[in-house]
């Protein structure tokens, strides 16, 4: 190392903190500035500019606002170190020491100077594999936006009494989300939670797992609520309060394909739950339409939606069964327009975001659909890229997607059939399992995802920028993201067998430590993949039957039935069932009340 120290003599002290890997080179670093310096400097990585300076105490911001848009550096042995390249940030990652350490020993034994200006010759720091990974990382994001809220401005209206909607606004700071800390755990189910929901009013929060127990809970005091056998055969994979029902009417589905409603009013003297549809597949989402106690869709893996509504003797219609030429398209998700409820989204078994109009549906006539999105370098791809999971924006001008071992794409609701996606979200891990993806603030200002790494990743819509990154999930997965309905809080679960709550209690905002080599394992484990052509399908029904396997004895502990083999066997066969069989079994689809 001393080749290192000779070679940056003649640096100014800000470039020198930046080319120093050890924490030994940085102690050493530190204390020749305190004894050959009077006033302490400081490096800030300011979002503007994308550049690094000297700056003296004078110069730095105090109030909050420039808090998250600033990161203030006083000490080198304790805080990240940042590569700039263009407009994308990596933080410096310890991990990362041992292999730049070797790329300098590389290059002194070839020959090669050190690098004299880490702006300049920062290429020599970084391996190919690293190069590519930030091209790639930076090929699509855009420089974070100032901060819309304003702490101080907002503290000011509120004591001035101007402003009414000071916690809603503060929702969508980002500050706040990058504090977010894991606030505590709801333990109480048995198995992997697949699903949490807010109620209306954000003072019960909805919980179901593969016990085949929903948990009602009072998420402030950690106190279950309610709890009740859900009446499903198989993993419960949502359960979702109807909204302007004074939190009395439950809807969920599941593995089994089975629409069932729990009348919470009626527990815990009424033991059953009610079923009013099946599926011949897994169901695994339900679109509830906005202001509606009565009426929701539903889809499943048999690639048929149906439209619930409780006010009549037989609640299910079937709306449309979902092909792409003659061929079904089985559906992981579905989301109804919140700014038109006629229309609704669904994805599933293949590439194509599908949006149908219920006043305009015509089987006859391109299947139906209104209007179809995909990127445009994954509609003749040969990877078998599925949508695991799609939702509306607030005001429904957006529609986020994500792709199974793919990225995250919006798109614009209202453009044209056929439009490309207008911003990418990269950096994740969706390939496990059905994952989620949500927006969260109160104008959608942020998009997150949970990840196989089991971490969860929050980027700034407009920037595309990744600005939060935490550990979410023991087990290795979070599959649902619920945002509060109007407080600065994140409900969470995964392949742990409890429900996480998260609060922007941290002291100081998240560093993103680790980031870097994170992302590039996610890439790497998902190029490796994309090379076997992993089907998602194939992937997820071998975790539910290891899952199965192993969880066998637990479910008979537990008193529930016990799954067989023909669940996986007619979640296959759904696919291959033809229509004319759908239309001959409508009176068995649409089941009266169990």
């Amino acid at each position: 190392m001393s080749d290192n120290g000779s070679s940056t003599d003649g640096l100014r002290d800000s470039e020198r903190r930046s080319l120093l890997n050890s924490p030994e080179e940085r102690s050493e670093a530190a204390e020749t500035r305190e004894t050959s310096s009077d006033t302490e400097l400081s490096l800030n990585l300011t979002a503007d500019d994308g550049i690094l300076c000297e700056a003296t105490p004078e110069s730095q911001g105090t109030d909050a606002e420039s808090s998250a848009e600033n990161v203030n550096f006083e000490s080198t042995e304790d805080s990240d170190q940042f590569f700039i390249c263009e407009e994308t940030v990596f933080p410096y990652d310890p991990e990362d020491e041992e292999e730049q350490g070797a790329e300098e020993e590389r290059g002194a034994a070839g020959g090669h100077p050190q690098v004299q200006c880490p702006e300049a010759n920062r290429d020599q720091y970084l391996s190919d594999e690293d190069r590519a990974l930030e091209e790639w990382v930076s090929s699509e994001i855009s420089a974070l936006p100032r901060p819309r809220w304003q702490v101080v401005s907002a503290l000011r209206e509120r004591q001035l009494g101007s402003s009414a909607r000071f916690v809603y606004e503060a929702c969508g700071a980002r500050v706040f989300v990058q504090r977010f800390h894991l606030l505590y755990e709801l333990e109480g189910h048995h198995g992997c939670v697949n699903t949490v929901h807010f109620n209306q009013r954000g003072t019960w929060l909805a919980s179901s797992s593969d016990d085949l127990k929903v948990i009602v809970w009072d998420w402030v005091r950690q106190q279950p609520v309610l709890e009740f056998a859900s009446g499903h055969k198989n993993n419960v994979f949502q359960a979702k309060f109807l909204p302007n029902c004074g939190d009395s009417t439950l809807a969920m589905c599941a593995r089994d394909g089975q629409i069932r409603i729990a009348e919470l009013s009626a527990l815990p003297h009424c033991k059953n739950t009610k079923r009013v549809a099946q599926h011949r597949g897994a169901s695994h989402k339900l679109a509830l339409e906005p202001d509606s106690p009565f009426q929701f869709l539903t889809s499943g893996e048999d690639a048929v939606v149906f439209a619930i509504d409780l006010r009549r003797g037989r609640p299910a219609s079937r709306v449309v069964v979902t092909k792409e030429r003659e061929k079904k398209v089985g559906l992981y998700a579905i989301h109804v327009n919140p700014a038109n409820t006629y229309q609704f989204a669904v994805g599933g078994r293949d590439q194509f975001v599908r949006i149908y109009d219920q006043r305009k549906i015509n089987e006859n006539e391109n299947n139906g659909v209104l209007k179809k999105f995909c990127p445009h370098h994954l509609v003749n791809c040969d990877s078998k890229a599925n949508i695991t999971c799609l939702v509306y924006s607030h005001d429904g001008t957006e529609l986020l997607t994500s792709y199974n071992d793919e990225d995250i794409y919006l798109f614009n609701s209202s453009d044209g059939d056929g439009a490309q996606y207008v911003k990418r979200y990269k950096g994740h891990r969706n390939n496990a399992t059905i994952k989620g993806v949500n927006f969260y603030g109160p104008r959608s200002e942020f998009i997150m995802s949970g990840s196989d790494c089991g971490h969860i990743f929050f980027w700034e819509k407009s920037s595309r920028q990744i600005i939060q990154f935490m550990e979410g999930d023991k087990g290795g997965t979070i599959n649902c993201l619920d945002p509060h309905p109007y407080l600065p809080v994140l409900a969470t679960s995964g392949l742990d067998h409890d429900a996480k709550i998260w609060a922007p209690t941290a002291k100081a905002t998240t560093e993103l430590i680790g980031l870097k080599n994170m992302i590039k394992r996610n890439k790497r484990e998902r190029d490796e993949d994309r090379i076997h052509h992993t089907d998602l399908f194939d992937s997820h029904m071998l975790w539910f039957l290891m899952r199965h396997l192993t969880q066998r004895g637990h479910r008979q502990h537990w008193g529930a039935p016990e799954a067989g083999a023909v669940d996986a066997e007619s979640d296959a066969s759904s696919s291959t069932s033809n229509s004319s069989e759908e239309d001959e079994n409508q009176d068995r689809v649409q089941c009266l009340p169990s």
